[in-house]
């Protein structure tokens, strides 16, 4: 079974080609959707938060330039038409027709150059983007261009980018806020109004179907092609006891839950009139993300202990994982069993040494100082892999506290720089796919600069280097060998530590139709019957 998943994850992007129907027109709405999600809405700003439940309501609201389709190209979303010079250093776009806001204002391409500069403020993809670019500018309403400064063989790549800080278009008057600012209105142009007076956080956040909205012509495919809106509405719900969401599934009181406790999933498949499906068909990385800022893990024979004390499979049985739908051991970065599967450099996460870990802490200095793992204990993935990683580093006298909190604490704690003693912190468990991990210009926490990193901080030049080298290489052959010097280089710095990689399964009514494994949740050409 775990061979067979293995194979599975060969897929580019393991985005399932699409079942929906062609999009060019809008058909009737069909009723209201429940949906239960990892998280809930905490925040609207997708670009000053990488957290997932801002990505998924931004699905929900706004548009993409460009989106990857079920192969992982980049197939153009709200861009109906652009051209690249032959050097490939510039690069014109022009507008589809028939984009409008919510507010019922056109999208003009200033607001295409606003999002982008504003996007590229935070996000490591936008970073290195704008780090190669001579000009963006504004043509027209309707036209934009931009002109490398130097080489960058991923640009209608990163204008797709879908996950962690994802580039969306918002209107030039929202866009124009400061990147450390966050935005409060959620205007887009996607095929779903946000409710503003309707969002209750902690309780529910609810989505109107958009009826101005023009879908592509062409079919769904992966997040490309046409977003036809289907449902009338969407009410995204707040159940964070996994059995009380199951139960309500199962009674029909909601129609979807993106990933159930896995304990309870043979339930699940039991019950009558609910089915399960592989989402994400790639799967999830369990990622332990290091503070690099605070003693000792300042140091790099201290992040190096861990990966003497971490096992990756008992992180798994602790969250629940089924032998079937577990990587047993994974040392790649960028997700095992993918065409960039790679064990550079890669040491320990299987068996234990604490002998080891203990000498490597007493090299780093630690001098039993407390050490703060933050514990989002509403998330049962989560909570499950902090109390089984905190435990094993006690093993080698680390002094662990796991102070407990919800995921929204921990997605404002971790911004914090200050010592541990005043409110600072040493490692949080977050939970990656395919799309914040796939390779080194797009996984967020690989990323080492020295200044105006995300949380966490790590610093390295000579990894900033070669991811740098990396995506301005267009052999591939050359950028094969370019990856495994940086893998190797991150197994060295360890900007964070990959716990373990496993799949799950959502759960929804068996009346819930189209569904696509997209990877994140997202529901145009989805309806009730």
């Amino acid at each position: 079974m775990i061979r067979a998943f293995t194979r599975r994850l060969a897929l580019p992007l393991a985005l399932a080609v699409s079942l929906a129907a062609p999009a060019w027109s809008q058909p009737a709405p069909s009723g209201t959707l429940r949906i239960v999600l990892v998280n809930d809405l905490a925040s609207l700003d997708p670009v000053q938060s990488t957290a997932a439940f801002v990505r998924n309501h931004g699905f929900m609201v706004y548009d993409q330039l460009f989106a990857l389709d079920s192969k992982g190209v980049a197939q153009p979303q709200m861009v109906g038409a652009h051209e690249v010079s032959a050097d490939g250093m510039s690069y014109s776009f022009t507008l589809r027709d028939g984009l409008l806001f919510h507010d019922g204002t056109p999208v003009r391409a200033a607001d295409a150059v606003a999002s982008i500069r504003r996007w590229e403020q935070r996000d490591i993809v936008g970073k290195a983007l704008a780090s190669a670019t001579g000009a963006l500018e504004v043509v027209d309403d309707k036209t934009f261009t931009l002109r490398l400064a130097r080489p960058f063989a991923l640009v209608t790549e990163a204008l797709a980018r879908p996950t962690a800080s994802a580039l969306f278009v918002m209107p030039e008057r929202i866009a124009s806020t400061p990147a450390n600012t966050a935005i409060t209105d959620a205007t887009g142009s996607g095929p779903f109004i946000f409710q503003t007076d309707q969002w209750r956080a902690g309780e529910r956040a609810v989505y109107l179907r958009n009826p101005a909205y023009r879908p592509r012509a062409e079919p769904a495919d992966g997040f490309a092609g046409g977003k036809v809106a289907l449902l009338e509405r969407i009410e995204w719900l707040s159940l964070p006891d996994p059995a009380t969401a199951a139960a309500a599934l199962q009674r029909g009181e909601i129609d979807f839950i993106e990933q159930p406790a896995p304990d309870l999933i043979p339930t699940l498949e039991r019950a009558r009139d609910v089915r399960t499906m592989a989402l994400n068909p790639v799967g999830f990385m369990v990622w332990l993300r290091i503070n690099h800022t605070q003693p000792p893990f300042d140091r790099p024979e201290a992040r190096q202990a861990l990966l003497h004390l971490i096992n990756q499979q008992d992180v798994l049985n602790a969250v629940g994982v089924r032998p079937a739908e577990q990587v047993p051991y994974c040392p790649a970065y960028f997700f095992c069993g993918s065409p960039l599967d790679s064990s550079a450099g890669a040491v320990g996460l299987r068996e234990p040494d604490v002998a080891r870990a203990r000498a490597l802490l007493r090299e780093a200095g630690y001098d039993g100082r407390r050490i703060v793992f933050m514990d989002a204990a509403d998330s049962p993935t989560n909570h499950a892999a902090t109390q089984t990683m905190a435990a094993a580093f006690r093993t080698a006298g680390l002094n662990v506290d796991t102070p407990s909190m919800d995921w929204a604490t921990v997605t404002q704690r971790r911004n914090r720089r200050e010592p541990v003693d005043q409110g600072g912190w040493n490692f949080f468990v977050t939970v990656a796919n395919v799309l914040d991990g796939q390779n080194p210009l797009t996984n967020l926490y690989l990323a080492s600069p020295c200044e105006g990193g995300l949380t966490g901080w790590p610093c390295d030049q000579e990894l900033e280097n070669l991811r740098r080298s990396w995506w301005e290489e267009n052999d591939p052959a050359k950028r094969m060998e370019i990856l495994h010097r940086v893998h190797a280089r991150a197994y060295v710095v360890l900007p964070y530590i990959n716990a373990g990689q496993y799949r799950t399964l959502a759960a929804y009514r068996a009346n819930v139709v189209g569904l696509r494994p997209t990877t994140v949740p997202v529901f145009w050409g989805v309806s009730k019957q």
